[in-house]
Formats: C-alpha cells, sequence, structure tokens
C-alpha cells in the first residue's frame, strides 16, 4: 500500500507550495490537484461557456482533457496537449475553477484521474477535498488554513509591484471561501482525522518541519 498524504484548505493557504516541498523532502509524486482544476477553468474561459450554465458547462467539458507531466521533478499541467502550467494562475482562472469545480462532471473527470494516481505512487495531494473525498484513507490527513487578512497579503506579494486592490484580494478570498465551504458537491471540509495547522502565524519552513514529523510519525 503507497503512502498518501492528503493537504486540504482554503485559497491561499499556501497548500501547494507546503505540499511541493513534502513531496520533495520525502521523495514522493507531488500532485496539484488545484492546477488541474484551474486548467479545466481555462479551457472553460477560452470556450466561453456561461460558467452558471451546468448543462452548458457539463457539455463542454466533455471536450478537455487534463493530464499531468512531469520533467526534472516539475509537475506540468496540459490541457488538450497544450502545457498551461503559466497560464492558470491568474485571479480571473481561480475564481472560475471555483464557480466550474461545483459541477459533478467537472468533478468526476479530474476525480478518477487522482485516484489512479494514489493507487500507484507514495504522493502528496493537495485540494479542497482530498481527504474528505478523493482520497478518503489517506494515510496523513492535513488541514492547512490562515487568516483571510493572512492570505491576502500572500496574494498581493505575488503581484510582484503591479497595482493591486488588497480589500478586494481580501474580499475574493472570503467569497471563495464561503462557495467553496457551501457547494453540494463535496465542499471544503475539514476531514474528522486531519490535523488542522494554522499557518497565520508560521513560516514555510516551519509548516513543512511540521508535516514532515506527523509523516515520519505515520510511517514508523
Amino acid at each position: 500500500m503507497y503512502m498518501n498524504i492528503a493537504i486540504d484548505g482554503p485559497a491561499g493557504a499556501g497548500k501547494s507550495t507546503i505540499a511541493r516541498r513534502v513531496a520533495k523532502e520525502l521523495g514522493y509524486l507531488y500532485v496539484d490537484t488545484g492546477a488541474m482544476y484551474r486548467a479545466i477553468a481555462l479551457f472553460l474561459l477560452r470556450s466561453g461557456v456561461d460558467l452558471n450554465d451546468e448543462d452548458a458547462v457539463s457539455k463542454q467539458v466533455k471536450d478537455c482533457h487534463v493530464s499531468l507531466r512531469y520533467r526534472e521533478g516539475q509537475q506540468e499541467v496540459l490541457l488538450n496537449g497544450e502545457d498551461v502550467s503559466g497560464l492558470i494562475r491568474t485571479e480571473e482562472v481561480g475564481n472560475a475553477a471555483s464557480a466550474s469545480s461545483v459541477y459533478p462532471e467537472v468533478r468526476d473527470q479530474l476525480t478518477r484521474l487522482q485516484r489512479e494516481l494514489a493507487a500507484q505512487e507514495n504522493l502528496v495531494m493537495d485540494g479542497r477535498d482530498i481527504g474528505t473525498t478523493v482520497l478518503p484513507h489517506a494515510s496523513l490527513k492535513i488541514y492547512l488554513t490562515a487568516s483571510a487578512k493572512t492570505r491576502a497579503l500572500r496574494r498581493a506579494k505575488e503581484a510582484q509591484g503591479k497595482a493591486f486592490d488588497l480589500e478586494q484580494i481580501q474580499r475574493d478570498i472570503e467569497e471563495r471561501d464561503d462557495r467553496d465551504m457551501h457547494r453540494k458537491i463535496s465542499p471544503l471540509a475539514q476531514a474528522k482525522d486531519a490535523v488542522r495547522i494554522d499557518s497565520s502565524q508560521m513560516s514555510i519552513d516551519q509548516v513543512v518541519e511540521r508535516i514532515l514529523q506527523l509523516a515520519e510519525e505515520e510511517i514508523k
């Protein structure tokens, strides 16, 4: 049986950064499920489909194929064969991913791929519902969170000198939290057996160290 580590949490909590570091330290495969949902969102935005129209989205997404490729230890996200790793990190795509991920057709398509990967590899997988839905039997479950203000500040730093509205970023984060936590299909929630880590006052190194300690305990 493979060691699967599930890291869930709200937008901007640092899941991808932390999960990538933990996977590297353990020599495990890293799977960024959020990037997969963002790839589908990019596809839908390009198609011009109304994201509020479930039937239209469900029909359109059938023409979308998302896969992962690893080069020199780095994950690349492929959308119908195109590497879109550098195109899916915008706020527009993130909001579209949150909106479109509520639909069963979208979730079912990616959940199948994610479970197949987990059955074949020791891995660290992060997302919104990994410990509760995708990998309910994961060896170790982490719920990584931080205050909305802290997450907004982190997103603002990613602007790298570009103009930004901090209050708007925080409002967007809070709205996405509410949408993710109250969606009918696989809402964002802390699994009962997950370890909660609030990174508001912690550095990346401190969070990584804590998770590695928990992983070592589980391996023993």
